[in-house]
């Protein structure tokens, strides 16, 4: 059982280097050759099991930020603003789709040890674990304020790849009288099983999860949608700092500007079934 708010990633940039075009490349306020180290808690997982070969790759889902600038003084969101995540295995990181599923990717995952100076993945444990067989059991867990994980795990139609998801329980809803539960809470990190090539996965879909027994599961994907024009006077509107702030504005590269950041929103569903478990921990405080 992860204990996601104890387990950590953990990486130092390669020092910075000027970007050719844009003054605020990566959204850095350095000077060249200074390199910065981040942190962040993780907030979900998933493993991919091979059924034919038996190898297993881990994935993990970090916590978000709003675009900034760093390391700034002053100005250190960036508007229009836009929310960064990062998915990674033990040696990849792995691009988070914006689209819908149906699309194909248009990217594979880049290896950590190019991405980074270095980097550590600090995954802790739970010293102990209970799992919880009923729906009375995990009624009573919540009532008593213990910590819970769930696990779902399921197997992709005409594939031999089984898919075991594991979160926290932020959020659930019970029904004491008549023993009844129902998670509803996320972020989750789901494989484009289309993506992956017998090691590693090339794209992630985010989601919420909602599971109200133990054989099925419901899924939320985020996508990104087009802000109506009304509305991008203000939406696409920068303050401060550009992030696309050219160092010679007149020479422009080729089809500038690029895009600005979209909003995301959540719509397409994915219904499973599954095979979930919640499992708790005490909570000692």
């Amino acid at each position: 059982m992860i204990a996601f708010h104890r387990s950590s990633f953990h990486w130092k940039s390669r020092p910075w280097k000027p970007d050719p075009v844009y003054k605020y490349t990566g959204g850095f306020v350095g000077v060249p050759g200074q390199a910065y180290q981040v942190r962040f808690h993780l907030e979900a997982a998933c493993t991919l099991e091979d059924l034919e070969t038996g190898r297993k790759t881990d994935l993990y889902l970090g916590a978000p930020c709003r675009t900034e600038y760093t390391i700034a003084r002053s100005n250190l969101f960036q508007v229009p603003s836009d929310e960064w995540r990062m998915v990674f295995s033990r040696s990849l990181s792995i691009p988070i789709s914006r689209r819908p599923s149906s699309e194909l990717a248009q990217s594979g995952g880049t290896p950590l040890e190019e991405q980074f100076q270095d980097h550590d993945i600090d995954i802790r444990q739970y010293d102990s674990e209970d799992t919880l067989a009923s729906a009375r059991e995990v009624v009573q867990a919540t009532l008593d304020r213990a910590l819970m994980n769930a696990r779902i795990t399921y197997l992709e139609p005409d594939s031999n790849v089984k898919v075991t998801l594991e979160f926290p329980v932020d959020l659930i809803n019970i029904n004491e009288e008549d023993a009844e539960f129902q998670v509803c809470t996320g972020p989750v990190v789901l494989p484009d099983l289309k993506t992956w090539d017998g090691s590693e996965v090339h794209r992630v879909f985010l989601a919420d999860a909602a599971i109200s027994s133990f054989d099925h599961a419901e899924f939320i994907l985020r996508r990104e949608i087009e802000a109506a024009e009304r509305e991008k006077h203000w939406y696409e509107a920068p303050r401060g700092r550009d992030r696309l702030e050219l160092n010679d504005p007149e020479n422009p590269p080729p089809d500038y500007p690029p895009r600005r950041p979209r909003p995301l929103v959540y719509n397409e569903t994915w219904e499973k079934e599954t095979e979930n478990v919640i499992l708790k921990t005490q909570n000692d405080g």
